[in-house]
């Protein structure tokens, strides 16, 4: 009976250790504040979110998508206005293969920090070095996939007060 009421416990505490430490949440479809744009809310049915990280870096990331160069374009002024003033773009080649979402040919991945967070603007780095995820965590920063058809720089405005990181000629890598 001992061994029985040792061997449930330990289940139990494996249980609740297992979903302590969850550190991700999966959402498929866009889960950004309803404080974003109204212009956005069609995206939200194409868009996965995931959510978490734990500890210092908890954030979300808000992936979307587009097949289509006139949707893109519609969009990328409402998307411009979630980013914080400041905060970079950070430019990366298509197909792009994010961890979680896989191949993505065109669209962008929107990062921002835990609900809690406190967004000072105008966003500066965090830390002086580091990659872009750790020097701007605590802003809202858009990683754009150019694909140069349906995310066409020639096309698209991009932001004068915006520190642009251009990594589309970097060995392209499946961990961001």
């Amino acid at each position: 009976m001992i061994r029985i009421r040792i061997f449930v416990f330990a289940i139990v505490v494996c249980a609740v250790c297992a979903v302590a430490t969850a550190e991700w949440a999966v959402f498929d479809k866009g889960s950004w504040p309803d404080t974003w744009p109204q212009a956005l809310e069609p995206l939200r049915k194409q868009s996965r979110t995931i959510r978490g990280g734990g500890g210092v870096y908890d954030l979300s990331i808000h992936h979307i998508p587009f097949n289509n160069r006139d949707a893109f374009e519609a969009a990328w002024p409402e998307l411009l206005k979630v980013k914080t003033k400041g905060a970079p773009l950070v430019l990366v080649r298509s197909p792009n293969a994010h961890w979680h979402f896989g191949q993505t040919k065109a669209g962008v991945l929107i990062h921002t920090p835990s609900p809690d967070a406190k967004i000072k603007e105008p966003a500066e780095p965090y830390e002086p070095r580091g990659d872009v995820v750790t020097r701007w965590w605590h802003t809202i920063y858009i990683e754009l996939i150019v694909d140069g058809e349906i995310v066409d720089l020639n096309r698209i405005p991009l932001p004068a007060d915006t520190p642009i990181i251009d990594e589309r000629f970097k060995a392209h890598t499946a961990k961001r």
